[in-house]
């Protein structure tokens, strides 16, 4: 039997390690689903269960009844345009089954997001669906498995968008393939030479985004790299600092998120360098305002109100709840604008 601090309840991982399984099957097994766990791993997560005295959540047991009608949706930041979009698609879903979405806004903070969730789960509600990108190395990771595996258990759904990383259905984006498609398009709009506004590269999205620009290019380019915050003021000062360093080597500046790239050319304009004219400018996302700043921003367009319907269809079909193959994966294209010209 597994050491465990004398008079500590047993956990859920407490049972997983002792049965020497993953959580996820463990949680699968203990709320009495049989798909994708062996009936040998059952039978060994019950008998650990047993030894170790474990007992569920029992005051979640109501969501297992479907007796709450509300969607819990976690976002990064509720301002931003990508995160609303989402959740207008999270929204109009929720309605058409007769549910009520409640938001909660983590703030970019994985200690805020555990917190929410360890929450949430005395809530009771019928679905958790939590946007944002992973972030690497952040040490909450096993605890919000465990929170979430547990609600799971207790028979609720859910549901990330997000990169696949947690063993719970998640909605995806192609945020690799996305860039490499950007480069190859800008390269054929006849640019060579770019730099690109990136987050610190723990964060998941943006690096994946970093790294497919790079793969799109194919050595047929130089790519400069400028780290810098994942929002507005982010892209306005990573912008600030290519100024001063001067623009002599760069032709197309690409920032991994369209609040980014906007707040990049506010900067260039104060400086009297014009986006579209003098610089070209590219962003990720295709949120609503890329088409209302002058010039119209060049962006890779993701379905973002999709994402949140496909996260809640998701959630309601039955496929959602934490089987580790329960995967809705979305398109994006590339959508050049006036911000990126043609240089032949």
């Amino acid at each position: 039997m597994t050491a465990m601090d004398e008079g500590a309840a047993p956990t859920l991982h407490d049972v997983a390690r002792e049965a020497g399984v993953s959580v996820a099957t463990a949680s699968r097994a203990l709320n009495g689903s049989s798909r994708n766990v062996r009936a040998e791993n059952a039978d060994r997560v019950r008998a650990a269960a047993d030894r170790l005295g474990y007992e569920p959540h029992l005051s979640a047991q109501a969501i297992a009844k479907g007796s709450t009608r509300t969607v819990a949706l976690v976002v990064r930041d509720v301002a931003d345009p990508y995160f609303s979009s989402i959740a207008a698609g999270v929204a109009q879903a929720a309605e058409e089954a007769g549910l009520i979405v409640t938001m909660a806004v983590a703030g970019g903070s994985p200690e805020r997001e555990l917190a929410i969730v360890r929450t949430l789960r005395g809530q009771r509600p019928r679905v958790i669906i939590v946007t944002g990108s992973r972030i690497d190395g952040a040490g909450t990771r096993d605890a919000l498995v465990e929170e979430l595996a547990a609600y799971r258990t207790a028979g609720g759904r859910v549901v990330l968008i997000s990169q696949r990383d947690l063993p719970f259905g998640t909605v995806t984006i192609d945020n690799h393939g996305g860039s490499a498609a950007l480069a190859r398009a800008l390269l054929g709009a006849g640019y060579r030479r770019f730099a690109v506004l990136h987050a610190p590269a723990a964060l998941r999205t943006s690096r994946d985004r970093h790294a497919g620009f790079l793969s799109g290019l194919g050595g047929a380019g130089s790519a400069l790299a400028v780290e810098t915050g994942f929002t507005r003021a982010g892209g306005y000062e990573a912008a600030r600092r290519l100024l001063e360093r001067g623009l002599s080597d760069v032709e197309a500046v690409f920032a991994v998120n369209d609040v980014m790239a906007i707040g990049a050319m506010t900067a260039f304009r104060e400086a009297g360098v014009l986006p579209g004219r003098d610089i070209g400018v590219a962003g990720f996302d295709d949120i609503a305002s890329t088409v209302d700043v002058v010039p119209a921003l060049t962006s890779v367009a993701v379905p973002l109100r999709e994402a949140g319907a496909s996260a809640m269809r998701l959630a309601l079909s039955g496929d959602g709840d934490g089987d580790t193959d329960a995967e809705t994966r979305l398109p994006v294209s590339v959508v050049l604008r006036e911000s990126t010209p043609g240089r032949r």
